[in-house]
């Protein structure tokens, strides 16, 4: 088991994927974010079934990140439950995680205002 985790964010297009993205990364909170167009999400939300387009974020930073992360996230999404998901990650290529470690550290002016 390693200290860095994949998380999971879904948001409604692109952009708000990249603005979401910038801001994490550029926060020190996250060393990368991929946004990956053509998701298809159904799902229940207030009594009905959705069946709408959105991006998936996949975000790769650290256990100890994962809590400002998630505030960050929470505050600039335009959802009013957004998914933020976190999966261990049980093991890598050891350079590759320790560069997410090192690029995962928070910057003096992180805050959720973007």
């Amino acid at each position: 088991m390693t200290d860095v985790l994949v998380v999971y964010v879904t948001a409604p297009d692109a952009e708000v994927g990249a603005r979401l993205g910038h801001a994490v990364v550029a926060a020190g909170l996250a060393a990368c974010v991929n946004v990956v167009p053509g998701l298809r999400s159904i799902y229940r939300w207030e009594g009905r079934v959705h069946d709408d387009a959105e991006v998936l974020l996949i975000v790769k930073t650290t256990a100890a990140q994962f809590d400002a992360l998630r505030t960050h996230l929470v505050a600039l999404h335009p959802y009013s439950v957004p998914e933020v998901v976190a999966l261990p990650v049980v093991a890598g290529h050891e350079p590759y995680l320790e560069w997410v470690r090192t690029s995962s550290r928070s910057r003096p002016s992180a805050s959720p205002s973007g």
